[in-house]
């Protein structure tokens, strides 16, 4: 059993913060965006993809919601299972709309990842969305979610952890700036990787500003082809995948390539791909950096590898669809605009 205590003294001091007076930013007049979440506040928990198949994983995830002073709430359908997927995709659908339409939610946290989120996309009321925009936070497979409100709707998103994940004193704070206090923070940085025991590593110098989009690799390489992508044109990309073969990592970035979204990218950040070697580097005779120096060093515009974001402890909460700056010397990403109103 969890206690709550434990919940609470994980989020530290910025649990705290959460309760001081926030800092008041002017929302863009061109584009609307999600309101701040506040202490307080309800969110949704949903399942828009694989079915919840540990016993803890949705008391973990309520555990968590309310050490960050928020209150959950269930989808009518998230302890569903219909093979892999948690329910129909009918059932998830409706699950996801029904926060939507729900006056008391102020945000959406996606419980866990896998594989499903895309199977829903076409059965969402995408003018119901756009015209209340709430903040959905998660990733992994929710990266299908966050590409499909950044071209449907047009407003940010945050990719972070799950409800379900660990959720560590560094993804809880990165939440808490962009989702509570509307800051616009510098994320990531060469010394906070390598202290986190992953080296950061610049591809090519330069700054780059432009949208921050991405996610998961494999998520945004099956949308290729289809309209529920936004437009990369001037875009900064990050990405992150888990369990990847390096000819796969390789396969997908070219499938980028051969598509053009490459080629219209202002900046990239590739993220962490867990479990993507030593092994893997072996059997195929390249490194991942071998793979991401070819794709990425040849583009010509600022890159760099190593950021804390994907399948991994302490990761940062990203804010998709919000302007940012790539600095890819420092191995930076600082938002130009605040990620919610």
């Amino acid at each position: 059993m969890i206690d709550r205590r434990q919940a609470l003294g994980s989020m530290g001091s910025a649990l705290v913060a959460a309760t001081l007076p926030l800092p008041l930013h002017a929302a863009s007049p061109a584009a609307r965006k999600a309101p701040r979440l506040r202490v307080g506040d309800t969110v949704g928990l949903v399942a828009p993809a694989s079915a919840l198949t540990l016993p803890w994983e949705l008391d973990r995830a309520q555990h968590w919601i309310r050490g960050m002073g928020l209150v959950p709430k269930l989808g009518l359908h998230v302890r569903q299972q219909n093979g892999y997927l948690a329910g129909t995709d009918a059932q998830r659908a409706e699950d996801y709309m029904a926060m939507v339409a729900d006056p008391d939610v102020r945000g959406i946290f996606a419980v866990r990842g896998g594989w499903g989120g895309a199977r829903i996309l076409p059965l969402l009321d995408w003018d119901a969305i756009r015209a209340d925009p709430k903040l959905l936070i998660g990733y992994s497979d929710t990266t299908a979610l966050h590409l499909a409100i950044a071209a449907r709707a047009g407003f940010p998103t945050i990719h972070g952890p799950n409800a379900a994940s660990r959720w560590e004193r560094e993804s809880w704070e990165s939440l808490w700036r962009l989702a509570f206090a509307a800051d616009t923070p510098v994320l990531g940085g060469a010394e906070a990787e390598q202290g986190s025991g992953r080296v950061a590593r610049t591809i090519a110098q330069g700054t780059a500003r432009g949208r921050l989009l991405g996610g998961n690799l494999t998520i945004l390489s099956t949308l290729m082809g289809t309209p529920w992508l936004p437009s990369f044109d001037g875009a900064v990309l990050f990405l992150e995948d888990v369990n990847e073969d390096i000819y796969r990592v390789d396969r997908m970035l070219q499938q980028l390539r051969l598509a053009g979204v490459l080629g219209k990218l202002s900046g990239i950040a590739f993220g962490q791909c867990t479990s993507c070697g030593p092994e893997a580097q072996e059997q195929s005779g390249f490194t991942l950096d071998d793979i991401l120096d070819h794709h990425l060093g040849a583009l010509g515009i600022p890159a760099f590898t190593g950021a804390n974001i994907g399948h991994v402890t302490h990761q940062l909460a990203m804010p998709h669809g919000a302007e940012v700056e790539l600095d890819a010397e420092a191995c930076t990403l600082r938002l130009l605009e605040p990620a919610v109103a």
